[in-house]
């Protein structure tokens, strides 16, 4: 295991070596007692897994392969990251949630509890790319949502509470809780029938 600045790691947490802990952000590069990551107990990181300075995740948490989360990023307990999952930095993640293999965070987006989001899921946060400048403003994904596989979400969009984006739909404007998006782009539709949260 590489290590860098000052990491603490709770109780039962398992490395599959090569994993990177405490990873220098740019503020640090070059000294050597800056805050590393914060892992809870009951902790699975697999190989590949690099997690930036100022990282910190909850009880339960666990990692695919070749997982990448960048700097000042909280994330809650019981909580899945799965294999190629880029994490930007600056972002908060609640409890219970559920990153399938490739879904891609960009930086100051926030999840909230028990979110879903499928493979290969895309969160933007520039609506001008490449010149977004200051203020990158990140998806906000509520409570209970799921976000299926191959979706774009763009910049500074809610995904209200319980809401479901449907596989393979572009989400240019807010979700109203407990409805569908569906589409390219997306229209808002009543959830379908056992779609609706418990």
């Amino acid at each position: 295991m590489i290590e860098y600045g000052v990491n603490r790691i709770g109780k039962n947490v398992q490395f599959f070596e090569p994993v990177t802990l405490g990873f220098p952000s740019r503020d640090y590069i070059g000294k050597k007692e800056h805050p590393g990551v914060i892992i809870g107990d009951n902790a699975i990181i697999r190989s590949g897994t690099i997690l930036y300075a100022d990282v910190r995740a909850g009880d339960g948490f666990s990692t695919g392969h070749n997982v990448l989360v960048r700097e000042k990023t909280t994330i809650g307990s019981n909580v899945s990251i799965g294999t190629g999952v880029i994490i930007e930095g600056h972002c908060t993640i609640g409890d219970h949630v559920s990153l399938q293999s490739m879904v891609y965070i960009p930086t100051n987006s926030e999840l909230g509890n028990h979110v879903f989001i499928g493979p290969n899921a895309v969160l933007t946060n520039d609506k001008y790319p490449p010149h977004g400048g200051k203020n990158l403003t990140g998806p906000t994904i509520h409570d209970h949502a799921s976000v299926g596989a191959n979706s774009t979400i763009l910049p500074g969009v809610k995904v209200g509470e319980g809401a479901l984006v449907a596989a393979g739909s572009i989400v240019t404007k807010d979700v109203p809780p407990f409805s569908l998006a569906i589409g390219s782009p997306a229209r808002i539709k009543p959830l379908p029938d056992g779609a609706v949260p418990k």
